[in-house]
């Protein structure tokens, strides 16, 4: 239990462990992906996978399907290597790197059939918004990665940081709000959104398809002329944001 909701899965006798951690990725990408999962299958990246939880639980609802989820913090990332072996789900990888450098470096072109990127840093200090991760040169990275009418899932619970999302999207996906909370998980796909939601906080979910009228070329110059996530933040999430950058 995690806040009162069961953690997707349960604990297998330690024989029926699997082995979900990538300890160092290579220098240079692209990642082979039937290389790494031993078999050709969809493959779905969690950006910014926190504890592991949504990663869990579509490992297990979509056993057809790999996965292989980032956080660019150690102690989260023990945390869900340590769920994923014990499931025993050879579906699985997890591995440390923030989600900019492992899009544009370690994912091919058109290789994967899902992104999903989970109540990113919105960083309210204003010295520190450069480190924000949702940049129109990110948009652009994961439109190329993503295979022809490829799925795009963003959540916050930070209203500043979703008018943004929702204003530069649109631009690389064919985007909409997914205002109902998700029916596979409906307490909360992430520990985040568990706990934000606990609070009374708002939820703000969007969908997107990869516009496949727009080449990667024509997505990266895009991306050079829209503006940055330059933005003041407000509201009761700085507490919950110290905590998750922590990985407490």
């Amino acid at each position: 239990m995690e806040f009162g909701v069961p953690i997707p899965g349960r604990i297998l006798p330690q024989e029926q462990w699997a082995k979900t951690a990538v300890k160092r990725l290579p220098e240079a990408g692209p990642l082979d992906w039937e290389a790494i999962f031993g078999r050709k299958a969809p493959v779905i990246l969690d950006l910014g996978c926190g504890n592991g939880r949504f990663t869990l639980g579509s490992a297990l609802a979509r056993p057809q399907c790999d996965h292989f989820a980032i956080d660019a913090l150690p102690v989260v990332i023990r945390y869900a290597t340590r769920r994923g072996n014990q499931r025993g789900l050879a579906n699985v990888r997890f591995a440390v790197k923030d989600a900019e450098t492992f899009v544009a470096r370690y994912v091919g072109d058109s290789s994967v059939a899902e992104a999903h990127l989970y109540h990113p840093q919105p960083y309210h200090q204003s010295r520190r918004a450069g480190r924000r991760v949702y940049t129109p040169k990110f948009l652009a990275d994961v439109h190329r990665a993503l295979e022809p009418g490829g799925l795009f899932v963003v959540q916050t619970d930070n209203p500043d940081y979703w008018k943004y999302m929702a204003r530069v999207t649109p631009c690389f996906f064919d985007f909409k709000e997914h205002p109902e909370p998700w029916p596979d998980s409906p307490q909360g796909r992430t520990r985040r959104e568990i706990i934000a939601r606990q609070r009374g906080l708002k939820i703000y979910r969007g969908v997107g398809r990869r516009r496949d009228d727009i080449t990667p070329a024509a997505a990266l110059e895009l991306a050079n002329s829209l503006p940055g996530p330059i933005f003041k933040t407000h509201g009761p999430w700085r507490d919950l944001d110290r905590m998750e950058s922590k990985g407490s």
